[in-house]
């Protein structure tokens, strides 16, 4: 399912500034009557739209509206009006909000139908919270474009709490993250975790409810969404690990186009694209899939290095294996750190840590 969004929509999705989409305009020719003839002075060739695909939640189009003000900003010829047109795309992942995305297929369900649509042309560029972009790309996709990386670490929201310590034993704490809930059971085994997913307004408004006693979201998309006012507290890194790519935007195009590759090249964040990188690669050197605790950060240090820190874990908390690495900050030290990384945790935990 796909559709246009119109500027009353979009205003009521998020709070970014408006655009009327439209469709491919060509520019009308200057004509120069008299009585006999009509003689063509100029004509103008074609304004191609470039058309973004994105999911319809209000952090989703957030990002959308965020790429496309940085297109226009970079590249005049889309400043003109039609230029640019946001498509949104409802995904399997957004139809099933009353089960684990375990359950239900894992992260690749918010990405599926966005990819279709790439690939079948519908959509020239796709916008992804890279988070939900699985390991493997779909064949004829890539991703070559990191916007600059929002702030990675996770915010504890409660109305009748300050902190995850202040909990009392019993307390529920509402997430659909596997990572978060192992590390609060890890520190915190008199509390419980339960499904909670939904969008950012859909949680706050279940924690009103009364539903659980606390939740954990990512600030980077509250930042997104101008809605730091509901924090209770920043959690440092070192209390708790972000999830791989988390706070990262990704924009993917097709192999071959090189009018995208050009405008997305432009946009590039080489930074956060390599510390993306080396996260991947550690999930993908560990099998990661939604079903399993996985966290890893890179960065790049003010030393220059590439600085990384992963972590496994089992669901109920009681057993967390971490490693760390420093190395140089090109993309094959990024891949290399990556790997190993994994493939350290993985020897480590033996096969049966990841049979649950």
């Amino acid at each position: 399912m796909q559709q246009c969004v119109g500027t009353k929509q979009m205003r009521s999705l998020a709070k970014q500034s408006c655009f009327r989409a439209s469709a491919p305009r060509v520019q009308r020719a200057v004509v120069s009557r008299s009585r006999r003839s009509c003689t063509v002075l100029a004509v103008a060739t074609a304004v191609k739209t470039v058309k973004i695909g994105t999911r319809g939640s209000p952090l989703a189009l957030a990002q959308a509206y965020m790429t496309r003000d940085k297109l226009k900003e970079h590249f005049p010829e889309l400043r003109e009006e039609g230029a640019v047109e946001i498509i949104i795309i409802k995904t399997t992942g957004d139809k099933i909000l009353n089960q684990p995305l375990a359950d239900i297929g894992g992260k690749g369900l918010f990405t599926k139908e966005i990819d279709d649509a790439l690939l079948d042309g519908r959509v020239d560029i796709a916008v992804h919270s890279m988070k939900d972009v699985p390991t493997y790309l779909p064949s004829g996709t890539i991703l070559p474009c990191n916007l600059p990386r929002e702030d990675v670490r996770d915010v504890f929201i409660s109305p009748t709490a300050k902190d995850l310590s202040e909990l009392p034993a019993g307390a529920v704490v509402g997430s659909a993250s596997l990572r978060r809930q192992a590390q609060i059971l890890n520190k915190y085994p008199h509390l419980k975790v339960e499904n909670f997913r939904g969008n950012v307004q859909t949680r706050l408004r279940k924690l009103q409810e009364g539903a659980c006693s606390a939740t954990l979201l990512a600030l980077a998309g509250l930042k997104r969404l101008d809605m730091t006012q509901h924090i209770t507290r920043i959690i440092p890194i070192e209390e708790m690990l972000p999830a791989v790519s988390q706070g990262a935007i990704g924009i993917a195009c097709r192999d071959g186009d090189e009018p995208m590759q050009k405008y997305l090249a432009g946009l590039n964040h080489e930074d956060t694209r390599l510390a993306v990188v080396c996260e991947r690669a550690f999930l993908a050197a560990l099998d990661g899939s939604c079903r399993t605790p996985i966290a890893g950060y890179a960065h790049k240090g003010p030393d220059g290095q590439l600085h990384f820190k992963g972590l496994i874990a089992t669901t109920d908390g009681k057993k967390v294996l971490e490693t760390s690495r420093v190395s140089g900050f090109t993309e094959a030290d990024a891949i290399k750190v990556g790997q190993d990384a994994g493939g350290e945790l993985k020897g480590k935990a033996g096969p049966e840590f990841f049979m649950w």
